[in-house]
């Protein structure tokens, strides 16, 4: 009897097979995500959490501390 490889695996092993691709598939995806949320660990930070620390290092005055943070928080 001569077994065509398409029909050889049958349902069941074709069906592992697209599960094993989709897991690995997954698997890329949750690491290229984990890298990228570790280079941008500064995206938690608001626009006002900025401008605090722009005030805190001397690069922007009192006024124009007081007047960009009235503009955010609108």
């Amino acid at each position: 009897m001569h077994w065509d490889y398409r029909w050889g695996m049958g349902f069941g092993g074709g069906l592992f097979m697209v599960l094993f691709w989709a897991l690995v598939i997954l698997g890329i995806v949750y690491l290229v995500k984990l890298i990228i949320g570790t280079k941008g660990e500064e995206r938690g930070e608001t626009a006002l959490d900025i401008l605090k620390k722009r005030y805190a290092k001397g690069e922007i005055g009192k006024e124009e501390f007081e007047d960009k943070k009235k503009d955010l928080t609108l």
